[in-house]
């Protein structure tokens, strides 16, 4: 049931969309173009990469923020705030000629970039419930997953022809131009009476509060490891696929519209299921999807050498399993503090993009000198979001 005056769901869902893709086109564009950044700032590879980390490492502590401000000032302000600031920083990126200054505007994108997510998440439900939330978070999910495919092809595209300062001017744009779209159709969805006081007292109970539920570990754990098994492969990209797969600068589109392509998949299937199979059901055949690919990949990594497609097909397999059961996972952590979502939000964001911090600053560089290992790494991401998974179902089986 809505919960405020109508607006177009499929207006809503693009809206949203169009925020959360500040996130995946900071860490996406310049993917390209790391190696020749690098170059030109004259620093090596796992120095050039930190410009992925500090990015991650920024973006995940303000993720403990986004929620928590915008449940004490309102959604529409934290949105219009970050999207000005992200503008600005990207311009700043655009204009460094050193690593130090790359890494301070990038980490300042990475306090900006996990806004319209966040956030967003509390807009769909602070307006729908039940199984409508859920095929509007799907629909969300369909619209944002675009992004990840289309932005490597873009800032290869851009390195190519204007070289690599262009891509954040490019960045630069489209989060100016997403403050002016908030600015003019972006609603207010949280009333002043339902808000909550942002004080560090009350925000550190309120964190204190969720963090220590053990269902809310267990669930955003499993979410984060699940994701992680995908992540993995993002800073990888340039080793797995210009030196295993021997593509260009110009065809990533061959690992992240695979990639992409089952994002959609899952969450298009996610929105069909809503109301029809339960989360428990579909969150069980998402995980049956993720374990073939991963069996997959590492049959085909152990005897076999890398070859198209079906060095990354088994990443369309796995990401269309992982689309299936985030929103169904994600409403369920939101459902069990109806009063803190905002802050529910922040938190599993934070839990979820940390790891990711680790995986491209540490894991991911110990990993990709070989397909295999980065299957082996797939593998064991996914058996850990399943014991966690599991552990939770568990839980609630003796509870109840």
């Amino acid at each position: 049931m809505s919960k405020s005056a109508p607006v177009s769901h499929g207006r809503l869902a693009f809206l949203l969309a169009a925020l959360a893709t500040i996130g995946p086109f900071s860490i996406d564009t310049f993917l390209p173009a790391m190696p020749a950044i690098g170059r030109s700032l004259e620093v090596g590879p796992l120095e050039i990469q930190q410009a992925l980390t500090v990015y991650l490492l920024c973006y995940a502590f303000m993720m403990l923020w986004h929620g928590a401000i915008s449940d004490a000032i309102g959604r529409r302000r934290v949105v219009l705030a970050t999207t000005l600031l992200f503008g600005l920083a990207s311009v700043g990126c655009a204009l460094s000629n050193s690593l130090p200054a790359l890494l301070f505007f990038r980490g300042l994108q990475g306090l900006c970039g996990g806004a319209g997510l966040v956030v967003g998440r509390a807009i769909i439900r602070d307006r729908l419930e039940g199984a409508e939330a859920q095929r509007l978070m799907s629909q969300v999910t369909m619209l944002f997953s675009v992004s990840p495919a289309i932005a490597p092809v873009v800032g290869g595209w851009l390195f190519g022809a204007f070289g690599w300062h262009s891509i954040f001017v490019f960045m630069g744009l489209v989060g100016l131009s997403l403050f002016v779209f908030a600015l003019v159709a972006l609603p207010e969805t949280l009333p002043a009476s339902a808000r909550q006081p942002l004080a560090f007292g009350a925000l550190l109970s309120n964190y204190v509060t969720v963090g220590r539920k053990r269902e809310f570990q267990l669930l955003s754990l499993a979410v984060a490891f699940n994701f992680a098994g995908f992540f993995l492969y993002i800073p990888a990209a340039p080793v797995f696929l210009m030196e295993h797969l021997h593509l260009g600068p110009s065809e990533f589109l061959w690992m992240f519209g695979p990639a992409v392509s089952g994002i959609m998949l899952g969450a298009y299937l996610s929105g069909r299921m809503a109301g029809r199979r339960s989360p428990r059901e579909i969150v069980t055949m998402a995980y049956a999807l993720m374990g073939l690919a991963a069996a997959f990949n590492l049959i085909h990594s152990s005897f076999f050498a890398p070859s198209l497609p079906w060095s990354v097909l088994p990443l369309a397999l796995y990401t269309t399993g992982m689309s299936l059961a985030a929103p169904s996972i994600t409403l369920n952590l939101m459902d069990q503090f109806p009063s803190l979502r905002g802050t529910v939000s922040s938190l599993q964001g934070f839990t979820q993009t940390l790891l990711g911090s680790v995986v491209a600053g540490v894991v991911s560089p110990l990993l990709w000198n070989s397909p295999l290992t980065l299957a082996l790494g797939m593998t064991l991401f996914l058996a850990l979001g399943f014991c966690f998974r599991s552990a939770y179902r568990a839980r609630i089986r003796r509870a109840g």
